[in-house]
């Protein structure tokens, strides 16, 4: 069924343009890049733009193969357009993330109505994991869009009648630019999600004759074919092992650290998609049982036109979002090597699944579950309140054990953010629950939920986020900007023991990153002829050689200093000089 348009929906794109818009760009370069992820993608499309080469991704000088070449594209793109900062390096994100949002509600709205896609674009955007997605300079954001493109694709190009079938090539074009986004997960979600949903439809012979598999196959190997083509007749073996390694081996062996137990998901998901992750057990629940019930009246032997519409208005949706769903969670669960957004690719069928639930709660009252689910949200809110209170206590606590990463960690203080963080949490989780739990005043609690996502995020963006930035993530950088502006190509800066990649972003150079074990490789580097600068944490100072006791600390930044073999010529205006180093007193923000 195909919904009535509505005279407000011109009105609720432009709402949700302008709430995606405040959300993935408001402040989007005033933090320092991340390490190490951000600053290892942003140093690499830096290092495409400088050289011109948009084949070849490199890092510190160096072929980058973990990730491939379309977010570089993208970075170099943008830094045409704003310059080598942090908002071009994150402006792509923001950009898919604003766009994925709008092909979000559209698709919705094309198959429920608007109020439905208003429902589910929100809970799509209004969660703290696509929140951060789209703020940062990694792959994920445009990987989610691209894989939400090519599954709502498929769809509609299966269920929409007649010429509707030419919708079929966007699961073909949103896989290929998937995988030229990030490897073979663009091409193994798509068809896992579209596969498990034509298994359980029996609707593959309506795949075979709607979904062009032979000419689809042609277009994506044509789209995502060439740049790995061009990178195995350049780079040859030197390419292939190592790609190897970082998808196959990163599949079957933790890689970094990133092995943690099969459970990892579970609360990824629970946090990262609150409060709208506490619908899901019911909607997936719902999606079953109305799944049992068709299979039950034999219509799952039906391949007909009028079995595709029963599909497309009745609950397949469910169906496809729930089978969407499981199947992604739990690939990326098999996987050994497990992060926070490796799940990016379900969030959209999350907040599909959320939204049809909701819908059906909002029209009756009488849904099994819903008020279980309400009381299961206001309950981790509460438990969400109280661990935003503990949380400058127990930073307190634990802070001496950050020191090697973050110098300044035993005077850095919170301040009152968090507090105010749990106020706003407890207070509308309390309203979502009286809303909530009145049948007739229900649609508040959606409104209550939103707001007090949105509010706490631009609270933590305006109040926490600074500090953090201030005295954890930018000395570094600040005292990295100030030697690539004193050093010329044929001098070096060194990294000793602070592994950090947005150094090399920062300096514009190559850096020379030596480990605190490795001292005879620093010692063999400080022989070099020519000028040199070492940038470390000034705790390791003492672990310095003795090559390095002619070297003079010219600039120190709240735990950080740099140090040369002769004097600095420029000082930019972000760094302080020695005799202006940073207070003793705790730091606030």
């Amino acid at each position: 069924m195909l919904a009535d348009r509505q005279p407000n929906q011109f009105a609720m794109v432009a709402a949700l343009l302008a709430l995606s818009g405040l959300l993935f760009f408001l402040g989007l370069g005033d933090m320092g890049l991340t390490d190490r992820d951000e600053g290892r993608n942003a140093e690499a499309g830096r290092e495409m733009f400088a050289s011109g080469d948009l084949i070849t991704p490199t890092f510190n000088g160096e072929l980058r193969v973990a990730k491939p070449v379309f977010v570089y594209w993208l970075m170099t793109v943008s830094y045409h357009v704003f310059g080598v900062n942090e908002f071009a390096a994150r402006a792509p994100s923001a950009l898919f993330g604003v766009a994925l949002i709008l092909m979000h509600y559209l698709f919705l709205t094309r198959l429920r109505g608007s109020t439905v896609g208003l429902f589910g674009a929100l809970m799509l955007l209004l969660n703290i994991e696509m929140l951060a997605l789209g703020r940062m300079a990694i792959t994920d954001s445009a990987l989610i869009f691209f894989t939400t493109l090519s599954l709502y694709g498929f769809w509609l190009g299966l269920h929409e009648p007649g010429a509707g079938r030419h919708w079929m090539w966007g699961f073909y074009v949103g896989m290929a630019l998937a995988t030229l986004t990030k490897g073979p997960i663009g091409f193994l979600i798509p068809p896992l999600a579209a596969g498990l949903y034509l298994t359980a439809t029996r609707r593959w012979t309506i795949f075979w004759q709607r979904g062009f598999p032979i000419a689809g196959i042609l277009v994506f190997l044509v789209l995502a074919g060439p740049w790995y083509v061009a990178m195995f007749l350049i780079h040859g073996d030197a390419y292939g092992s190592q790609a190897k390694v970082h998808t196959v081996g990163r599949f079957l062996a933790p890689m970094e650290g990133h092995g943690v137990g099969v459970w990892f998901y579970i609360p990824v998901l629970l946090l990262g998609f609150f409060p709208w992750s506490l619908l899901l057990p019911a909607g997936i629940y719902q999606a079953y049982q109305s799944w049992k019930a068709w299979r039950r009246n034999g219509q799952a032997d039906s391949e007909s036109a009028d079995s595709r519409d029963s599909a497309q208005s009745g609950n397949g949706l469910e169906w496809f979002a729930a089978l969407w769903l499981i199947g992604t969670f739990i690939f990326f669960t098999l996987s050994s090597t497990r992060l926070p957004h490796y799940i990016g690719p379900l969030f959209p069928a999350a907040s599909l699944l959320a939204a049809l639930y909701w819908s059906r709660a909002m029209h009756d009252p009488s849904t099994p579950w819903i008020r279980g689910s309400i009381h299961a949200m206001t309950g981790v809110g509460y438990l969400l309140a109280i661990g935003f209170a503990c949380l400058p206590s127990l930073y307190r606590t634990f802070a001496g054990k950050m020191v090697k990463e973050f110098p300044m960690a035993l005077q850095f203080d919170l301040g009152i953010g968090p507090y105010i963080l749990a106020a706003v949490v407890l207070i509308a989780m309390g309203l979502v629950s009286y809303f909530g739990l009145n049948e007739e005043r229900r649609g508040i609690a959606f409104g209550i939920a939103g707001g007090a996502v949105t509010t706490a995020f631009l609270l933590a963006l305006l109040t926490v986020i600074p500090g953090l930035n201030r005295y954890a993530i930018a000395p570094p950088q600040e005292l990295a900007y100030a030697a690539g502006l004193n050093l010329e190509p044929s001098d070096q800066l060194i990294a000793f023991g602070t592994l950090r990649p947005s150094i090399s972003f920062y300096s514009r150079r190559t850096v020379l990153y030596v480990p605190t074990n490795e001292l005879d490789r620093l010692k063999a580097a400080l022989t070099r002829p020519g000028r040199t600068m070492i940038l470390t944490q000034e705790a390791m100072q003492d672990s310095l050689p003795k090559e390095a006791e002619t070297f003079q600390p010219i600039l120190k930044r709240h735990g950080y200093v740099l140090l040369a073999s002769q004097p600095i010529v420029t000082i930019p205006e972000r760094a302080t000089a020695p005799s202006q180093a940073s207070p003793s007193k705790p730091f606030g923000h």
